[in-house]
């Protein structure tokens, strides 16, 4: 039977592949405050500057394609049963090759009923004011926002608890709650953590198998990967 890994990532892991972070220092997106964009709230204020917001985003994606961090975590599921849990809206890893991934905010190219949420839609064009689901409904962003729940959250927890592996890429670990998904790790859990900038949060504070690579996506992933390939030899 293989081992279980399981693959947390975030933002940096699809940076180099040219999707912007959009957060900023100042908590901007693209000049836009966050609840502007990404909540309830401003979508009801105003749902075309939302609409054009991520219509923008799912262009840039078309464009963009998977980095070699997405394409060497394809070469583990050789020898491993490999679960990816990413906090980001692209289809990168699927697009690499990955076959187990869950998304835990949403994906872009999605277009989910306002009216309906169960009624979710394939969507690559633009999604605009008018575009309804078959009921009537419309269509918004297939996008966890804040304040909203995170559907994809306790079956993640599931993963994460029964990993003999924890691979954290690209992720700041400060966003609650995928943040706290390394709590769910059995003690004991070898974890590595690839990030340019890494950022020990309260749960891995308290992990004493953590090997910390302080290198972007594209090289760092590769190098975890390498070791975990010669751990099964």
């Amino acid at each position: 039977m293989k081992k279980r890994i399981v693959v947390l990532t975030g933002a940096g892991m699809s940076a180099e592949s040219g999707i912007s972070t959009f957060r900023d220092a100042n908590g901007l997106w693209e000049n836009h405050d966050i609840m502007e964009v990404a909540s309830p709230e401003g979508w009801r204020r105003n749902p075309s500057l939302v609409l054009d917001f991520y219509n923008q985003r799912r262009r840039q994606l078309l464009d963009v394609q998977p980095n070699e961090g997405h394409i060497a975590l394809v070469d583990l599921e050789a020898e491993f049963e490999v679960n990816i849990v990413t906090q980001n809206v692209d289809d990168l890893h699927e697009r690499a090759g990955s076959k187990h991934v869950l998304h835990l905010h949403g994906e872009l190219r999605k277009a989910r009923s306002t009216t309906y949420p169960n009624l979710v839609y394939t969507w690559d064009n633009d999604i605009k004011l008018g575009d309804t689901c078959e009921k009537g409904g419309q269509l918004r962003p297939h996008i966890v926002w804040f304040g909203e729940m995170v559907p994809l959250l306790e079956p993640a927890a599931a993963l994460v608890s029964e990993a003999d592996f924890l691979l954290i890429i690209g992720t700041s670990m400060q966003v609650y709650p995928a943040a706290g998904l390394v709590g769910y790790s059995l003690p004991g859990t070898p974890i590595y953590y690839v990030d340019p900038n890494p950022a020990i949060n309260y749960e891995l504070s308290k992990m004493k198998n953590l090997k910390v690579i302080p290198d972007k996506a594209t090289t760092g992933v590769k190098k975890v990967v390498d070791e975990l390939l010669i751990l099964v030899k």
